[in-house]
C-alpha cells in the first residue's frame, strides 16, 4: 500500500556534524518517509524542529536538488540573500550547483515541521558549508 503512516515509523535524531557544529541541530528530528516507503531515486524526510533548533548548518550541494514544503509552524529560511519567513504551504527550492548556502531556523516557541525532499547523489555530491570549517563528500564530514 502506498500510504505511509509517519507516526508508525522510527524518529531519527542526532547528526553527523563535527563538534561544535552539531549543537544547533540538537532539537531536530526526522522520519525517513521516502526510505521507509521504498524510494531509491530521492529522499523524503518529515522534519520537525523544536523551538530554537536549526535544520542544518547553512549549506549547498554540488549535485543534489533540494525542496522544502512547510507543513506546520513557522521557520526562518536563512540564505545568501537574507532571511524569509516560511509558513505552512510555503515551498523553497534549491537547485543543485547553486552556491546559495541555506538552512531553516525555528525562532518561534512552537515546533515547526516540513517535508525535505532531495535527490540522492552520494557518489558525486559535495556539500559546502560557507560559514564553518566543514565539508561533506563521499568520504564523509571533514574539516576544510
Amino acid at each position: 500500500m502506498p500510504k505511509v503512516d509517519p507516526a508508525a515509523l522510527p524518529v531519527l535524531t542526532g547528526s553527523g556534524y563535527l563538534p561544535p557544529y552539531d549543537s544547533e541541530v540538537a532539537g531536530r528530528s526526522r522520519v525517513a518517509v521516502g526510505e521507509e516507503g521504498g524510494l531509491s531515486q530521492f529522499g523524503a524526510n518529515l522534519v520537525t524542529l523544536a523551538p530554537g533548533a536549526w535544520s542544518s548548518q547553512r549549506h549547498w550541494h554540488s549535485h543534489e536538488d533540494e525542496m522544502v514544503v512547510m507543513i506546520s509552524g513557522e521557520a526562518v529560511l536563512v540564505e545568501e540573500e537574507g532571511e524569509t519567513l516560511l509558513r505552512p504551504g510555503d515551498i523553497a527550492i534549491f537547485p543543485a550547483g547553486a552556491a546559495n548556502g541555506h538552512h531553516l531556523q525555528n525562532r518561534s516557541n512552537q515546533p515547526a515541521s516540513f517535508v525535505a525532499i532531495g535527490t540522492d547523489m552520494p557518489d558525486t555530491d559535495e556539500c559546502h558549508y560557507p560559514d564553518i570549517d566543514m565539508h561533506l563528500d563521499r568520504e564523509g564530514f571533514r574539516r576544510k
